[in-house]
């Protein structure tokens, strides 16, 4: 817990490197997130705050969905109103949000939220790092109800259809109106709850990621600069350590949520694909939608791990090309006497003025891994064994998001997001018509 001699003290401060946990104010750089979280009911700050999320986690994910399959599955019902993939429906999302509850409850309560979120590591980072984070941070939660809004849109859409359409086939208890009225808000609660759980801690991934990606683009600027070698080399093996740790902690989850959401992927095609199966919008609709919700939240997580990977290969690069630059000015420095040679300052100036002359490569070209070439100045007195030394080291160290030791790179993503999404266009196409 915090100091409460100083209880208004920023997260952010480079002047303590208390990595304890410590009470929200309302000017600290998590108040408005651990305040959402707690209207969430995801907040296990104390022992009421932790009863009170376990208890609304095991209403809204196994007792009102176990409670809606067993009593309100209606088979006999007209082939509209009845729910045959119901169960895949309710066991998808249930496990689907039971992991990624546990692993956010680990997670904090483990690390606790300023731990987990890597604020502790911030008072180290540049001014520009802190604050694009910071801003991240704010914009997270958005982001999360975002990819939530449709999704529970459509399922309050199908579900109000629903009940209003089958009102008079649909088991109830006393009054039909009010018991339907119940039953469909617990129903949309339930999976707007599910639903969140599962996109907030892949939006939480996201951002974490997004830090190492700040930090990558931060650490590239050492290139352009006099840099010493030995801090170079110091400074990537913190980055790859921090690295090491988002894989660590997630890397249980990425499995089980890419092995959950295929076994559903697979289920649904079973299921669609017998021979008496009668497929279509009203019946197998929020099938469709669960797949949808499943698979996105996948692509968040695969597409933010693949994109560190991405920006340390840009490093890479990066370094080898401020390898050449420097080789070629020392030697064009050495050899100044011969007229056929063109030094590094000639040939970046060739190089921008046909860029000027060709195409705008628009957003093609990442900011770090590009055509540019770095013009050498002091830096290139670094002696060549040094720096190849460096470069070396870098494509023999690969950086990135790992999951058991495989990288998660783009071939990884492209073969993922094209078997996930060849399952879930052909249920698409099965259901809304969509191939």
């Amino acid at each position: 817990m915090g100091d409460p001699s100083s209880p208004m003290e920023p997260l952010i401060s480079r002047r303590s490197k208390n990595f304890s946990r410590v009470q929200s104010h309302a000017h600290d750089e998590l108040h408005s997130f651990r305040s959402c979280l707690r209207w969430m009911c995801v907040d296990q700050s104390n022992c009421w705050s932790a009863c009170l999320s376990w208890s609304v986690f095991v209403l809204f994910a196994i007792l009102v969905p176990s409670f809606s399959h067993f009593f309100l599955s209606c088979p006999s019902c007209d082939s509209r109103h009845r729910r045959p993939y119901d169960t895949v429906v309710q066991l998808s999302l249930s496990s689907i949000a039971t992991l990624s509850f546990v692993s956010l409850s680990v997670f904090v309560r483990k690390y606790g939220l300023r731990r987990f979120l890597f604020f502790d590591k911030l008072v180290d980072e540049s001014e520009a790092v802190r604050e694009n984070y910071t801003a991240q941070l704010n914009r997270s939660l958005k982001l999360c109800f975002i990819f939530v809004l449709p999704c529970f849109v459509a399922d309050a859409a199908y579900k109000i259809w629903w009940y209003s359409s089958g009102a008079s086939q649909i088991p109830f208890l006393g009054n039909a109106i009010v018991s339907d009225t119940v039953a469909c808000l617990m129903e949309l609660f339930s999976w707007l709850y599910r639903t969140t759980i599962f996109f907030l801690i892949c939006v939480l991934f996201r951002l974490i990621c997004y830090l190492q990606i700040l930090r990558l683009q931060d650490f590239a600027k050492v290139f352009q600069v006099d840099s010493d070698v030995g801090s170079v080399l110091v400074e990537h093996l913190r980055i790859r350590r921090q690295l090491r740790i988002i894989s660590h902690r997630f890397r249980a989850f990425i499995l089980w949520s890419l092995l959950l959401i295929t076994m559903s992927q697979f289920a649904s095609l079973l299921m669609t694909t017998e021979s008496h199966a009668n497929v279509n919008i009203f019946r197998a609709g929020e099938l469709a939608l669960c797949s949808v919700t499943l698979v996105t939240g996948l692509m968040i997580i695969l597409r933010s791990a693949t994109k560190i990977t991405h920006k340390a290969l840009a490093i890479t690069c990066l370094a080898a090309k401020w390898h050449v630059c420097a080789t070629i000015d020392s030697f064009s420095s050495a050899e100044a006497e011969t007229p056929m040679h063109q030094n590094a300052d000639a040939i970046f100036a060739e190089v921008i003025n046909r860029e000027s002359e060709g195409e705008d490569p628009g957003d093609e070209e990442d900011e770090l891994d590009n055509t540019k070439l770095i013009p050498a100045y002091a830096y290139s007195t670094i002696s060549f064994q040094k720096r190849q030394a460096l470069v070396n080291y870098f494509e023999n160290n690969r950086a990135g998001i790992t999951v058991y030791g495989f990288l998660l790179d783009r071939a990884w993503l492209q073969l993922i997001f094209g078997i996930e999404m060849s399952l879930v266009l052909w249920l698409l196409g099965k259901t809304v018509g969509i191939s």
